[in-house]
């Protein structure tokens, strides 16, 4: 049987873990609205944007001297997987659930003959997966959460990408986030941002089209696709953000709720040992006085 002061510290430890948590969980609601807000309200352009550039590409399939970021290279084998994930943990299966969804690509890749090379925004995948994928790892982008902004990501995320496609260290870029559904799910999903995707059956259904644009749709590409790499990694930034600070807010009130239930069954220990000490001590007095009387 646990002594009385183990029990007491013990106490002590669980109840400061449940202030810990608590006060966690309360960061990460109050991070969790605005962070959702951001999310929903990028959603419009992102979706826009991406329709447009399918518009575009549908029309222009089959031509010849297409941008390379739409036409690609179908004799290239070499895959850039970009994972988002948090730069700390305790959220939960917010970064697990990514971390198992590239493993698993990573393996299909490879089945099929290809050379996979892997860009981190976030330190968390990139401390895990590292310890397996030392060598395919190309670039780490962490505390992006300071600077989560359209221009931030342009400049370095998008800049380097986008330097390293023309440079030919991939012919292929994926694009692997969780999106935001509510505090208590995330969806993981996979974006292909390098080359465009066409959507075949528009492509079909514009190829007799008789629309003229000015300047030209390839002119328009060449502006809208790099823009595009931009928009996408952006929103994917700010999904993840507000999918990381749900699945923490979810995690804590877990933690939380697991902790008042180890102070509850600790209390009652703690009452029933107290008892049963108090209990062999009156016995001991009163053995010793039935012997003093004997």
């Amino acid at each position: 049987m646990a002594s009385l002061k183990a029990l007491r510290r013990r106490l002590r430890s669980v109840n400061n873990t449940r202030q810990i948590t608590k006060a966690m969980k309360m960061v990460a609601a109050a991070k969790l609205r605005r962070a959702q807000n951001r999310a929903i309200s990028a959603r419009p352009y992102s979706l826009r944007m991406g329709r447009m550039v399918q518009s575009l590409a549908s029309r222009v399939e089959g031509r010849e001297n297409l941008p390379e970021l739409l036409a690609g290279r179908p004799d290239g084998n070499r895959v850039e997987l970009v994972i988002c994930t948090a730069d700390r943990g305790l959220c939960g299966s917010f970064n697990s659930s990514v971390i198992r969804a590239v493993r698993v690509r990573i393996a299909e890749l490879q089945k099929n003959g290809m050379t996979v090379s892997l860009t981190f925004l976030g330190r968390k995948g990139n401390d895990v997966l590292k310890r397996q994928y030392g060598d395919m790892v190309r670039k780490v982008h962490f505390g992006l959460a300071r600077h989560l902004n359209f221009r931030f990501v342009e400049e370095h995320v998008t800049a380097d990408l986008l330097q390293s496609y023309q440079e030919g260290k991939f012919d292929a870029c994926f694009l692997v986030f969780n999106t935001f559904q509510s505090a208590m799910q995330q969806v993981v999903t996979w974006r292909q941002l390098i080359p465009a995707p066409v959507d075949k059956a528009e492509a079909e259904a514009n190829s007799g089209g008789s629309d003229l644009y000015e300047p030209s749709e390839e002119e328009l590409l060449d502006e809208l696709l790099p823009r595009n790499v931009s928009v996408q990694i952006h929103q994917a930034l700010v999904e993840s953000e507000a999918s990381e600070h749900g699945a923490r807010m979810s995690a804590m009130d877990s933690a939380v709720r697991n902790a008042n239930e180890m102070i509850r069954k600790l209390n009652t220990t703690y009452n029933r040992t107290r008892q049963a000490f108090i209990t062999k001590e009156l016995m001991e007095i009163i053995g010793g006085a039935e012997s003093l009387k004997g």
